[in-house]
């Protein structure tokens, strides 16, 4: 999603289907932070018109009110933030195994049937 900020009130507000007080009002709720110019005007990012469309749904469509939207929106936070972790865990964990597996076959003695005797490798000393 792009996060680059873009459209002034008016257009985003009239690109999302809403009024620019409306706008205000979730930015005083915290539930949006448009970015703001060096004169203080509001620029709203792609990113921004996705959340206010996102509110849109929950309010008219769900019937929730501003907390529910609130609370919904944490989740979801939340929810990307888990799976954001998951997925550097998962990744680690394959690196992980790679590194044991590459341990292991380095580690391994090929069976020699002609052989009169394979070396036999001892990691543990008889008092263990």
């Amino acid at each position: 999603m792009d996060d680059r900020p873009r459209y002034m009130i008016s257009v985003a507000a009239d690109l999302v289907g809403m009024h620019p007080q409306t706008l205000r009002i979730y930015e005083t709720k915290g539930l949006v932070q448009p970015q703001r110019t060096a004169g203080n005007t509001r620029l709203y990012s792609e990113a921004d018109l996705a959340r206010l469309r996102l509110i849109n749904q929950l309010t008219t469509e769900l019937g929730l009110n501003l907390a529910g939207v609130e609370h919904v929106i944490r989740l979801e936070e939340q929810l990307r933030r888990m799976q954001n972790r998951m997925e550097r865990l998962e990744r680690q964990m394959r690196e992980r195994l790679q590194e044991v597996r590459r341990q292991y076959s380095a580690e391994l003695v090929p069976y020699d049937p002609d052989a009169r005797r394979l070396p036999i490798r001892r990691t543990w000393t008889s008092t263990d």
